[in-house]
């Protein structure tokens, strides 16, 4: 009997922990630090997704981060991981299944999902993002396997999206950890109130769109207010929007993130000085519609 192989012809071990079956075992833990899905996050970047095109220079956590910030542990461009894309595309979307992305950003998400054979939309405000995007993708995929990606604000191009869709699958700006552009209709550019409320609109149109019995994922994780420290729970604020658009809260994990070195190396300064704990994961937010 010839041994599995996978779509990248890597050699599937059978293991205790499933691997062989869903890539990385279906817990509520999910370790990117980990050896397998390290070395299954350089293959994917073997395959020329450029992720960080089309983001301004100045557009990096390294400039923007400020003591409050969640993701101290990170330097340049924030970049998605398609690893994480991988899973929750085999995970929670049906074979072949179209998928909704309100806040594409770069390029991986909808790379990820054609390369496995999904249909990717994906909305951003930006034009050079767009462009970029599409760039890479022509120099990834198959000029017939492209991803479909509409240039707009997403509270207004959904109203104009007649199709319904299999999964929902984004990660949102981290209020106003990154900012963006200065586009007044850039979410990250908004105070919290207005923030919150657009955020919601956002998320309800775009529920509205995704078929009964299907999944939407968002990855967030936490920001503390630059001013005070304290954390503004958008957690929760995520979860309130969807409760808001009649989805139920159905998995949440933890992802495990590499750049523990460095919040290593921080951990002991940052902590006496201010008794905040290094944040080293975010959160996986699993939503289905009844």
């Amino acid at each position: 009997m010839l041994p599995q192989v996978d779509l990248f012809g890597q050699t599937v071990e059978k293991d205790k922990l499933l691997r062989d079956k869903y890539i990385e075992p279906p817990f509520t833990r999910l370790d990117a630090v980990g050896g397998n899905w390290q070395k299954r996050k350089n293959i994917w970047r073997s395959r020329g997704i450029k992720s960080e095109l089309g983001r301004d220079s100045e557009l990096s956590l390294a400039q923007s981060l400020n003591k409050f910030d969640p993701r101290e542990s990170y330097t340049g461009t924030s970049i998605f991981d398609p690893v994480l894309c991988e899973l929750m595309y085999r995970w929670f979307c049906p074979e072949g299944g179209s998928i909704l992305d309100p806040f594409a950003g770069g390029s991986v998400r909808g790379i990820v999902a054609h390369y496995l054979g999904y249909y990717y939309t994906g909305i951003d405000l930006s034009q050079r993002q767009i462009w970029a995007n599409r760039d890479n993708a022509l120099e990834v995929l198959k000029v017939n396997n492209q991803p479909n990606w509409y240039v707009g604000d997403s509270n207004k191009v959904l109203d104009e999206l007649n199709k319904q869709y299999d999964f929902i699958f984004s990660c949102p700006p981290y209020m106003d950890l990154e900012v963006y552009s200065d586009d007044p209709q850039d979410l990250s550019t908004m105070n919290d109130n207005q923030f919150t409320g657009v955020y919601q609109s956002i998320i309800k149109k775009a529920c509205s769109k995704l078929v009964s019995g299907g999944f939407a994922v968002f990855v967030v994780g936490d920001v503390r207010d630059k001013k005070t420290g304290y954390y503004k729970d958008f957690i929760t604020i995520t979860k309130q929007a969807f409760y808001n658009a009649d989805m139920f809260l159905y998995n949440e994990a933890i992802l495990l993130e590499n750049g523990l070195n460095t919040a290593a190396m921080r951990a002991d300064k940052t902590f006496t000085a201010s008794k905040k704990l290094i944040k080293v994961h975010q959160n996986v937010l699993v939503f289905i519609k009844p």
